[in-house]
């Protein structure tokens, strides 16, 4: 379902192209982060009102990046 729903994001994390963060903590205002080995692909806005929102934005960015 995770898959079908978010393949770019799927396809990103089991690939092992790199990883997401998610969470806010004192370093960051973002609330999600994409990484690969050379660092900070991609960061979110600080707030979403679902979870969904916010990985449908993530998925829409790495389908551009990708």
């Amino acid at each position: 379902m995770f898959d079908q729903q978010y393949p770019h994001l799927a396809s990103w994390i089991l690939s092992g192209d790199g990883w997401i963060e998610l969470g806010q903590d004192d370093f960051s205002y973002s609330l999600v982060r994409v990484l690969d080995s050379g660092g900070m692909i991609w960061e979110s806005d600080q707030r979403f009102k679902t979870v969904d929102q916010a990985l449908a934005a993530t998925e829409q960015a790495l389908a551009e990046w990708h």
